[in-house]
């Protein structure tokens, strides 16, 4: 395992010991001090060569928020709806930046894929309609209840670089008082069997509530994505 740190936005670079020159390039925002964590939990389940490009936002409900949304719970943070202007800078800057550290380790991208969990799952999945970098998606307990999401996706096209989507949900996450949240179980079924009408979709449902096992079922979605098979498989 070899790290390289980024001098832009907290971006650290976990790179698999690689084989081969060209590598999946997994874009995957991680809140602070998890990503090596997700790395190490990764390489468990994945027999692939790699590199994970890990990126802390410090503003995560503004940079991950499609558009703005009013606090969920009493007492929080709104969120302000800053994703395309965060997905520019990673397309324009960080993602580049990125590219050209690797490629002085003589590692080259074979294709590019982004991965969330939570907030970050549901901005993974609504880049796939706003850019076409990506092939292939990770939504790890995303907030699919996001407001007018749903709306979102039956409104607009997806990528159609897009060849692989991963989603998956844990089986407690529905139940809550919160009416806005507890639709989020009926929303990632619903966006699950509607992009499976387009491209590759993988849905797969974890014991617990949100709370349980992010790191492993975020891994789980990354290695899904890189080994073409579901990671219970291993």
């Amino acid at each position: 395992m070899k790290m390289i740190q980024l001098n832009v936005f907290h971006t650290r670079i976990f790179l698999n010991e690689a084989e081969e020159s060209r590598v999946p390039f997994v874009l995957v925002n991680t809140g602070h001090d998890e990503d090596e964590a997700l790395f190490e939990t990764l390489r468990k389940l994945c027999d692939k060569d790699f590199a994970l490009i890990c990126i802390e936002t410090d503003d995560w409900n503004d940079d991950l928020s499609p558009w703005r949304c009013d606090p969920v719970f009493k007492g929080t943070e709104p969120f302000s709806g800053k994703a395309d202007l965060y997905l520019a800078r990673i397309i324009d800057d960080i993602l580049p930046k990125a590219e050209e550290r690797l490629n002085e380790e003589g590692i080259s991208p074979s294709y590019h894929a982004i991965a969330g969990y939570s907030l970050a799952g549901l901005f993974a999945l609504y880049s796939g309609y706003k850019t076409d970098v990506f092939e292939k998606i990770v939504s790890a307990s995303g907030s699919l209840w996001y407001p007018d999401f749903l709306e979102f996706t039956r409104n607009r096209q997806i990528s159609q670089n897009i060849t692989d989507i991963y989603l998956s949900l844990g089986d407690q996450e529905s139940h809550t008082k919160n009416k806005l949240m507890a639709a989020v179980q009926e929303n990632t079924e619903t966006i699950a069997a509607e992009l499976g009408e387009k491209v590759k979709v993988f849905f797969e449902m974890n014991e617990g509530n949100h709370f349980r096992e992010p790191d492993l079922r975020l891994a789980k979605g990354i290695a899904y994505i890189l080994n073409n098979r579901s990671a219970s498989c291993r």
